[in-house]
């Protein structure tokens, strides 16, 4: 069975950077089908970044992380993901999850992801 392990999480001040990674157990997810979701306390679940199927396919970005947070892949590692965060506001703490092989790819609704990984904390300070 599948595993995904994310990691990177932290706590920065505003303006800051992190990168967070989501590393699969076994390369059977299609790295093309893939989503970032967070969730802060007392909201809903949100897709951030979900990829659509394929490198021809334009990657979503929710409109709030737009400019800001780049989807990307591990070119040697290729069952690893990364969420490149730049330029942080206190409304981007959450937790931040990585979710794999959707019932179709490119949802942003997360109840269509089979796997998801544990979760890393983003805290940011103003």
């Amino acid at each position: 069975q599948g595993q995904l392990v994310e990691s990177g999480g932290g706590s920065v001040q505003a303006g800051g950077s992190l990168r967070l990674s989501c590393a699969a157990s076994a390369y059977v997810f299609s790295p093309y089908c893939m989503a970032w979701f967070r969730q802060a306390p007392g909201k809903e679940r949100e897709a951030v970044a979900v990829r659509g199927g394929s490198p021809l396919y334009a990657e979503y970005y929710a409109d709030s992380v737009k400019g800001r947070f780049t989807f990307s892949q591990d070119n040697d590692a290729k069952n690893t993901m990364y969420l490149q965060m730049n330029n942080l506001k206190p409304e981007d703490t959450a937790m931040y999850y990585c979710a794999a092989q959707p019932t179709l790819c490119g949802s942003r609704d997360g109840r269509e992801y089979t796997y998801w990984g544990q979760g890393t904390q983003v805290t940011v300070s103003s």
